[in-house]
């Protein structure tokens, strides 16, 4: 069994800040859960996009208010505390925070811990 409190990752490298949001990855790769788990904090004002082509992630808002965009349709849903979104086909999206969110995400395949959205807004396959 695995224990994880959020204060072990905060300050390690397991908390990485990208300008518009900071994830907190509570789970990676190397923990062999086959998905991994992060609690990530959305600034507020920002938008993001996001393009994961290499992963599914399903996003669960605890805090705060917002929307995402799907770009294929232009269609905006708005997200607010207690509200689950799930790109699960790879969908290309802006994601706007009104306030700070705070959100659960869970991606499969796991991630390993360090990566960032490149120019595309796409995580690499496989940092490792």
């Amino acid at each position: 069994m695995k224990v994880v409190k959020l204060e072990d990752v905060l300050g390690t490298e397991q908390e990485v800040d990208d300008g518009n949001w900071v994830s907190r990855r509570l789970i990676l790769k190397k923990d062999n859960m086959g998905y991994s788990v992060h609690d990530t904090i959305i600034r507020a004002g920002t938008e993001t996009h996001i393009w994961y082509q290499n992963h599914l992630e399903s996003v669960y808002c605890i805090e705060g208010e917002g929307e995402v965009e799907t770009l294929s349709d232009n269609k905006v849903h708005p997200i607010k505390a207690d509200t689950l979104y799930a790109l699960d086909e790879h969908d290309e999206h802006m994601l706007r925070a009104k306030t700070d969110m705070r959100m659960v995400c869970v991606f499969n395949p796991p991630v390993s811990g360090r990566e960032v959205h490149d120019e595309n807004g796409v995580y690499p396959a496989d940092v490792d």
